[in-house]
Formats: C-alpha cells, sequence, structure tokens
C-alpha cells in the first residue's frame, strides 16, 4: 500500500519515491501545497474507494498518517 501511496504523491509533488517515507511531512518534506494535498485526497479517494473529509485531511502531516485512512474502506 505505501508503494501505491508513493506513486500518487509523485503525481503531485516533484519529489524521488525514495524521499517518500511514512515519518516524511508533507509539507515540510515533500513541499505539498494545499492545492497538492486536495488533489492527493481526490487521487487516493478513486484509487482505494475511500472517503477523505477536509477536516480529516487537515489533520495529516505526514506521510504515515495516510495509511489508516487508505484501510478504513
Amino acid at each position: 500500500m505505501l508503494e501505491k501511496l508513493r506513486s500518487i504523491i509523485c503525481e503531485y509533488v516533484d519529489v524521488a519515491p525514495a524521499d517518500i517515507t511514512e515519518s516524511a511531512s508533507l509539507r515540510n518534506d515533500l513541499g505539498a501545497t494545499s492545492f497538492d494535498l486536495m488533489n492527493i485526497a481526490v487521487a487516493l479517494e478513486d484509487e482505494f474507494g475511500v472517503s477523505i473529509t477536509n477536516e480529516t485531511l487537515a489533520g495529516v502531516h505526514n506521510v504515515g498518517e495516510l495509511l489508516p485512512l487508505l484501510q478504513a474502506s
């Protein structure tokens, strides 16, 4: 699941897949903007069949915090 998450994040943020670790900060380490995060959330919803609310997304700070959201379907 982390590999697919890396692939999706790389579509929106210009970083190497190896830089996307569970502890990587989406904003500080990967440079994701609010717009990037919204696009990533939509792509994750489409790929994994989950729903990620704006409130939930606002509470996500690092890559590892996205993983439980993807398993919540």
